[in-house]
């Protein structure tokens, strides 16, 4: 008789007890085969509105839309079983109102089958954060720099470079838990403040080019693998994947040019007539 074991799905209470004790392990991840790779050793994959520049070749998150981010979230959890999956909010699916974010936000997890959303934003999206998280949307908050508002901001900043700056962050972050947010990214903030915010608030924080003594830390997969022509400085390229590619290719390209590649004749040999 044969014993199967159903693999459970990491769940939001997991990732919240994470506060305080062993980091949280995060990546983002955009589809199947790559969800597959990481599923037994992250906690969570982030479908992030990266994917925009990453899979889809635009200057920035702006032009992503909800249907890219449902498409690529089915994908991750087609490629996943045991990982928290959260998909990004894109800009414009959110902002406008608790009520159009709730109905964006159960679409995704209604079409993906994913956990949980992300939006960006402090005090001014605390009401929808609570808004969703009360008709039972788990929701990942994402404060600091903020990449859907760099036209505001004009570009990417690292924030918290200054304690004038401190107040309004730390505000944002303690209205993001206060509101129902089961734990918080925090972008391209200053090592103190970033340290400062996960000492008080309640919920785990995950930093990407902020405090190493955050509760957790993502990374775009494909910056840490060395396949993003420009990764961000913080970027620790734990591979070179990208310059191996482009040798496979051309040594393929040599290959077929020198007709020395494999045909259907080598692979498949016709049987000698009888």
């Amino acid at each position: 008789m044969s014993v199967h074991y159903q693999i459970r799905r990491v769940t939001v209470p997991e990732i919240r007890a994470h506060k305080g004790r062993e980091p949280v392990v995060c990546l983002t991840c955009y589809h199947a085969h790559t969800a597959r790779l990481l599923d037994s050793h992250v906690d969570l994959m982030l479908v992030g509105d990266s994917l925009g520049m990453v899979m889809h070749g635009l200057e920035n998150t702006l032009g992503v839309t909800l249907d890219m981010m449902i498409t690529h979230g089915k994908a991750v959890m087609r490629g996943s079983e045991r990982a928290l999956v959260v998909v990004d909010m894109p800009f414009g699916s959110y902002e406008e109102s608790p009520e159009i974010a709730f109905r964006n936000a159960a679409r995704v997890i209604q079409e993906t089958g994913c956990t949980a959303v992300k939006l960006e934003g402090g005090t001014r999206m605390a009401q929808t954060v609570k808004y969703l998280t009360q008709r039972g949307i788990p929701v990942m908050g994402h404060i600091g720099l903020t990449p859907q508002g760099i036209n505001v901001a004009g570009g990417f900043k690292t924030v918290g470079r200054t304690q004038e700056e401190w107040l309004q962050i730390e505000a944002d972050a303690q209205a993001l838990a206060e509101a129902g947010a089961f734990a918080i990214v925090l972008e391209g903030m200053a090592e103190p403040l970033a340290a400062k915010i996960t000492r008080d608030i309640a919920i785990p924080t995950i930093g990407i080019g902020a405090s190493a003594t955050c509760d957790g830390q993502v990374l775009v997969m494909e910056d840490m693998l060395g396949l993003s022509p420009n990764p961000p400085k913080f970027v620790r390229e734990y591979a070179s994947l990208g310059p191996a590619i482009e040798t496979a290719v051309k040594a393929y390209a040599a290959d077929v040019r020198s007709r020395a590649f494999p045909g259907v004749e080598n692979v498949y040999p016709m049987k000698k007539a009888q």
